[in-house]
């Protein structure tokens, strides 16, 4: 099975758990507007392995979390209904994973491994 040249991890710190059914998409900035490459939604480990292609060209890319609809499936409140994390991508680079940790109230990111 082939993996996407960018995956994502979510983790809910303030649970201490996976965050699961968090709704990802994947897009592409060209030619000065976003292009929706990929959507998937993070499994029972939090994950998503399956969000576009295995390769892609060098460019700007963002990674969109539908995190509203997490929290309120989970019955919590949150400050932040999206978040939108945006980033360069090398084509020579192999992978690139990009882990969000959440909580209702902040959050945070990293280029993970």
């Amino acid at each position: 099975m082939s993996v996407s040249h960018i995956t994502t991890h979510v983790l809910d710190t303030t649970r201490g758990l996976p965050a699961t059914g968090v709704e990802v998409e994947l897009d592409a900035l060209t030619d000065g507007r976003w292009q929706q490459l990929a959507s998937a939604t993070t499994d029972a480990q939090g994950r998503a392995k399956d969000l576009g292609p295995e390769r892609l060209p060098s460019g700007t890319y963002r990674l969109r979390f539908n995190t509203g609809t997490y929290f309120a499936g989970i019955g919590a409140e949150t400050f932040f209904p999206e978040v939108s994390l945006t980033f360069t991508l090398d084509a020579a680079q192999e992978h690139y994973h990009v882990p969000l940790l959440l909580s209702p109230f902040a959050f945070s990111t990293y280029r993970g491994s």
